[in-house]
């Protein structure tokens, strides 16, 4: 698979347990949602997306932006997934800083547990981070090592670098059914912006260099990193029009707001549900059931559960809650082989999809932002700063409510 590099501006802080709560109950229905639908496979396939990745942190409410996407979402799946790994079949190691360190002890343990083979799990860990942090020497520093593994054998590894020196962060991403080999092109993705010439042992053009290992400080690095898809994570808060995909975005509001390309038989299974519910719910359903080429636009997740800066618009707690049951209920329900409310929520991605081809963008994306804002005290919105608060009016804009 072909490398990826985006900039990932650097964020400090820690996320509030109101948010982090729902994070893990969310994404722990979404892991198990694409484990019910697709297998444990699929969803290690998916985490080694790193479009796909900064699409889940954006439809649970983290800045939509930001390196703390990585922290926050690894985090609170490893919470979520690890109580359940007996009936999932998946296992989260390691994490920032110091629990990075324990990978090596977590995945022991599990192999004790499971039969898999310890030693080579171990050993993958740490040539992975090994790779990142010296063959690449790109000028990031590892911070956090996550070891996503499953009862088959197979795993992922996200990890995550920082330069305190441009204030930016970058992501790699590992997939082992695609990895041949730990030092000739391994990773599926690195998600970082190409800063220049960097030393990269890796790339499949530098097998003489790898022969010659111990001489790698004196040699002039030959190889930069070959770019060929580019995701630019933008320094502003701010969600802006240029970072939507607004024809994809349009018709997820229409699906949510006049129930186009909906059938009967989904209305009926998704009744009771607000339209600010299924605009979440639409969302989600792509984030479980979207293919590779829906997430090039990760902020347009941001619509499903804003974020915790408040951008593009408070996280709606209530929408978020009745999310996480209805979904929740949906897996339930898929488990025991009523699939009718899981089949209801996968037509909300499939009716969005349909109703793009012909769909045509207005010019309302501020609109639609100010509409959320002003909204948002009505379904719980709340950020870091506080709980969102119902809109000033004058006089006369409160006369024209009667």
């Amino acid at each position: 698979m072909s490398r990826s590099f985006a900039d990932m501006p650097l964020h400090y802080g820690q996320v509030p347990p109101w948010l982090y709560t729902r994070m893990g109950l969310l994404g722990g229905a979404i892991t198990e949602a694409i484990v019910t639908e697709y297998g444990r496979a699929a969803f290690l396939q998916r985490m080694s997306d790193p479009f796909w990745f900064q699409a889940l942190g954006c439809v649970l409410g983290m800045d939509w932006h930001s390196s703390g996407i990585t922290t926050s979402v690894m985090g609170a799946l490893k919470g979520a997934i690890n109580k359940r790994s007996q009936d999932l079949g998946l296992y989260i190691c390691g994490g920032k800083g110091r629990h990075s360190k324990e990978t090596p002890a977590e995945l022991l343990k599990i192999a004790g547990k499971t039969g898999l083979d310890g030693d080579l799990l171990v050993r993958s860990s740490k040539l992975s981070a090994k790779v990142d942090n010296t063959a690449i020497q790109d000028g990031y520093q590892l911070y956090i090592h996550s070891f996503i593994l499953s009862i088959d054998g197979d795993w992922s590894v996200i990890q995550q670098g920082m330069n305190d020196a441009n204030g930016m962060a970058r992501r790699y991403h590992w997939h082992s059914p695609t990895l041949s080999s730990f030092v000739n092109e391994p990773h599926t993705f690195i998600y970082g912006h190409n800063e220049g010439q960097i030393i990269n042992v890796t790339d499949k053009n530098a097998a003489a260099t790898r022969d010659r290992i111990v001489q790698i400080a004196r040699e002039k690095p030959d190889t930069t990193l070959a770019e060929a898809r580019k995701l630019f994570m933008p320094m502003h808060h701010d969600v802006k029009a240029k970072d939507v995909d607004l024809k994809r975005l349009g018709s997820v509001l229409a699906v949510a707001y006049e129930k186009e390309g909906l059938d009967m038989e989904s209305l009926l299974l998704l009744e009771g549900l607000g339209p600010r519910t299924l605009q979440s719910l639409v969302l989600v359903s792509e984030v479980i059931h979207g293919t590779p080429s829906r997430f090039e636009d990760p902020a347009r997740f941001s619509f499903a559960h804003g974020g915790k800066d408040g951008h593009p618009f408070p996280v709606p707690t209530k929408v978020y809650d009745e999310t996480i049951q209805t979904l929740q209920r949906s897996v339930e329900r898929a488990k025991l082989g009523i699939s009718d409310k899981n089949e209801a929520i996968k037509n909300l991605s499939k009716a969005a999809q349909r109703l793009e081809e012909n769909f045509v963008p207005n010019n309302n994306f501020e609109q639609l932002i100010e509409r959320e804002r002003n909204d948002s005290w009505k379904y719980g919105g709340r950020t870091v700063f506080g709980k969102a608060q119902p809109p000033k009016r004058t006089k006369s804009e409160q006369l024209k409510l009667f």
